[in-house]
């Protein structure tokens, strides 16, 4: 009698291909509830009962929600990866395979929603896995980086694209595609590709609505300004107090996400005693509240610069873009990166949402002017938008990407794709 192993994939018989098949069901509602509500309000529990399952019958393929989490962002990456293997397998030219590329993440995302294809898990918190498994995980996404970047690389020298700094634009590339499960919820389903068509648009011929390229002029980064604390003035002490644990805050929920994120490890890294620091912060969830405000506040503040700046609505939307890289990147920052948004419970988390949408809007004022004033071409202002916020959310630490002398110059070369395309402009 022949065993599970030599029968076909498709027969009700072979044990093997229906326990895949089952592994790939959790692991697609898993990614389907983390990307919905975030892992930290998912339970084993809810990708149960969303799939008929007992938690007993869930746990006889994962144990746990990190082991969960892990196995969805690993199939997450060998779905890329099988992308890219089919794509270098292709004769097609390579600006043609990064097209294709690009297009797919989005169409993959269309199908899930039509039932057609399983959902794949937006990778949000590697920085919470544990040390073996965030390991592998990082060392797959920098080789899927290395891929997509050899595909500009081989585009550049094939005189496709013109020359452009190729590890910035990589990293730019992949934060605009970072949230598209988020924002493609407020488009028009049947119209995503052609969605997908127009955000590669804008990529291939950047924003700039002048025949000749867009050449900004340079900013200086922001330095941080020491206030002086008068003796007596407690308040301005506690709100100095505070704003060190924000920023310590930030920076290690940003490295570590929220699950890897201890408190006490906070406290010592700021040389406080736990009491000092609990009278501060209540606890975990108020601190990564409190850092979401602090980052809205700071860029709202240079979007109201940029507003009330005499200049057209392209040097707006870039200067904007720029001074929030000179935070991400310097000592006034970081800003919390969004990874971590779904660790917030709902109320939070809308509400927050809410305060970087009306931040996030202003980008579609700048492109609106633009189009008006003619330094930006006829494009779609929440397209254009989300692409460019996707990446500068992922803008950060860019000098583990590349060397940085120049803070400025190396905001330029991140930016540049948005601006100017990929295109060389006899071609545009």
């Amino acid at each position: 009698m022949p065993d599970s192993h030599t029968q076909g994939a498709s027969s009700p018989f072979n044990r093997r291909a229906q326990h895949d098949a089952k592994r790939i069901a959790i692991l697609s509602e898993a990614a389907r509830l983390f990307n919905g509500k975030g892992s930290r309000a998912t339970t084993l529990q809810d990708v149960a009962c969303g799939l008929g399952l007992t938690k007993t019958s869930l746990y006889y393929y994962v144990r746990t929600k990190e082991a969960l989490i892990f196995q969805c962002y690993e199939l997450k990456l060998q779905r890329i990866h099988a992308l890219l293997d089919s794509l270098d397998a292709s004769a097609l030219p390579p600006l043609e395979r990064a097209r294709a590329f690009f297009i797919e993440q989005f169409m993959a995302w269309y199908r899930a929603q039509l039932g057609e294809d399983i959902h794949l898990a937006a990778l949000l918190e590697i920085a919470s896995l544990k040390p073996d498994h965030r390991e592998q995980i990082e060392q797959s996404y920098v080789s899927m980086f290395k891929r997509l970047r050899g595909y500009l690389r081989e585009a550049m020298d094939k005189g496709e694209v013109r020359q452009m700094e190729a590890t910035s634009t990589t990293r730019a590339l992949i934060g605009a595609m970072d949230w598209l499960f988020y924002w493609l919820h407020q488009v028009d389903r049947e119209r995503v590709h052609d969605i997908a068509e127009a955000a590669w648009d804008i990529l291939l011929r950047g924003l700039n609505g002048a025949p000749t390229p867009y050449r900004p002029s340079s900013l200086e980064p922001a330095a941080e300004v020491e206030r002086p604390t008068q003796g007596f003035d407690r308040e301005e002490m506690h709100r100095q107090k505070q704003e060190a644990f924000y920023k310590a805050g930030t920076r290690i929920f940003n490295k570590k996400g929220f699950n890897g994120t201890s408190l006490d490890e906070i406290a010592e890294q700021l040389n406080v005693s736990k009491g000092a620091f609990y009278y501060h912060i209540k606890n975990k969830e108020d601190l990564l509240f409190a850092c979401y405000e602090r980052s809205i506040a700071i860029t709202r503040g240079i979007h109201q610069r940029a507003c009330s700046a005499d200049v057209n609505g392209l040097q707006k939307l870039d200067e904007t873009a720029r001074r929030i890289f000179h935070v991400q990147n310097s000592n006034p920052g970081p800003l919390i990166r969004y990874n971590t948004i779904t660790a917030l419970p709902k109320e939070r988390r809308l509400a927050i949402l809410a305060a970087t949408e009306s931040g996030n809007e202003l980008f579609d004022r700048f492109i609106e002017e633009g189009k008006a004033d003619g330094s930006i071409r006829d494009v779609d202002p929440f397209l254009a938008r989300s692409l460019m916020t996707g990446s500068i959310n992922a803008s950060m630490d860019i000098s583990l990407w590349r060397r940085v002398d120049d803070l400025d110059q190396a905001a330029i070369d991140y930016f540049d794709i948005f601006y100017n395309g990929l295109l060389p402009l006899e071609e545009q």
